[in-house]
């Protein structure tokens, strides 16, 4: 099966298409600047033990949601980077006013502000790593049991210490992976440990609320996470993002730079490979299913009354893959379109 990755870099957003044997089969749409991934030095701004959760003061427009699961027991590595944190239920583990260092793991939507955790993870292209835990996981993807034990004997062994708390820190090994050999693992598990001990330092240096580390926009973290060796080829249609992604891939094997390349032509990208015109089937009122079935978006609540339920429950204001499609804010969504029918419309019968 011939993979590709298109890139289509615009002002407004960002969108990432993967197609295989030509046919659409994902689309990941961003727009202003992604907050998931972040890490800060926050505030605790008010604690609420009838839900056994707090809110954190991190410099954004509303305060981030912490719930108590998400919490650790101790700080990180007995390290000077925030307060202490106790244990037990929530009012004795956080107070009014205490520092902490939280990662978020949810985009704020709505009135809602953002969610985050205390567990904080900073994921490689073969592995994340996990400096507020211990211990080694490895992707249940990988499936071949000799390939999984030699994969946790190298994370067990590679596993980075703790700059000045000396504790080691927790890895999981992710898909990619698979096959490596132990110095692509090490160099991924180095650099990794590089940015945490950065992330550290300015924790250190670093009054809150503030922002610590930003994660990689939508582009960045397709290469990161997808772009692998069962990818043909990876176009972009933005001289400027071209470097930033050739920048990235120093550390990755080198027959993956090999296959990125700028687009060219007349034509944009995604009309170019048909892209925007799966992406207008996709929106209109009848969506072909397979084998036999269509799926209707009724024009009005009042007209789908007494009919069939299974549409989602909010409807208004987006796709029929359900990105949204209104919204100004910082958004990223991600559509897989493998039940809908690339190419002519097949014989089917209404629902």
């Amino acid at each position: 099966m011939r993979k590709e990755i298109l890139a289509s870099i615009d002002p407004a957003e960002v969108r990432v298409a993967i197609l295989e044997d030509g046919v659409l089969s994902g689309i990941m749409v961003e727009r202003g600047v992604p907050l998931a991934g972040n890490i800060y030095k926050g505030r605790v701004a008010s604690v609420l033990p009838g839900m056994e959760a707090a809110f954190v003061d991190i410099g954004l427009e509303r305060n981030a949601f912490l719930p108590l699961a998400d919490i650790r027991s101790e700080r990180i590595g007995g390290e000077e980077l925030e307060d202490a944190i106790g244990r037990g239920p929530i009012a004795e583990r956080l107070r009014v006013g205490q520092e902490i260092l939280v990662q978020v793991t949810k985009e704020p939507r709505g009135g809602k502000g953002a969610r985050a955790t205390t567990y904080v993870a900073l994921p490689g292209h073969y592995i994340v790593l996990m400096p507020t835990v211990t211990g080694v996981g490895v992707s249940r993807r990988i499936e071949d049991e000799h390939e999984r034990k030699r994969l946790r004997s190298l994370a067990e062994r590679l596993r980075p210490v703790q700059a000045r708390g000396g504790e080691r820190m927790g890895l999981i090994v992710r898909t990619a992976a698979e096959g490596i050999e132990e110095r692509d693992l090490a160099d991924d598990a180095r650099f990794l440990a590089q940015l945490w001990e950065g992330v550290t330092e300015r924790a250190r240096a670093t009054r809150a609320p503030a922002l610590l580390y930003q994660d990689l926009g939508l582009v960045g973290r397709v290469v990161r996470d997808l772009f692998t060796g069962s990818v043909d080829r990876f176009v972009v249609d933005s001289p400027a993002e071209l470097e930033r992604i050739r920048s990235l891939l120093v550390s990755f094997p080198p027959e993956l730079l090999e296959r990125v390349s700028l687009h060219s032509g007349p034509r944009p990208l995604f009309e170019a490979h048909d892209v925007e015109r799966e992406i207008e089937r996709a929106l209109h009122r009848k969506v072909w299913l397979r084998p036999v079935s269509t799926l209707g978006r009724p024009t009005s609540p009042a007209r789908s009354s007494g009919r069939t339920s299974r549409r989602p429950p909010r409807w208004r204001g987006r796709s029929a893959f359900g990105t949204s499609v209104g919204s100004s804010s910082s958004t990223s969504s991600t559509w897989n379109p493998r039940s809908t029918a690339a190419g002519s419309s097949p014989r089917s019968r209404k629902r």
